[in-house]
């Protein structure tokens, strides 16, 4: 049972998509933020951050990778 929640405002739903980033202008290169994301919300959060150009990369969600 996936036991990982959306990260969208609001959404109780289960992640089954982990959004990497990292802001350029104050994170180093190997420093890289995690968001979850449901199947409804992972276009709109890889959007919000690449409209801000930051490097984006989507990867299933995994077990070995919420740790």
């Amino acid at each position: 049972m996936n036991e990982t929640i959306c990260s969208r405002a609001g959404c109780r739903a289960d992640a089954r998509w982990l959004v990497v980033w990292r802001n350029p202008r104050i994170h180093p290169e190997d420093r890289r933020k995690r968001w979850a994301a449901c199947d409804e919300h992972v276009g709109y959060l890889r959007d919000y951050l690449t409209a801000r150009d930051f490097p984006v990369a989507v990867e299933p969600l995994t077990a070995a990778a919420t740790q």
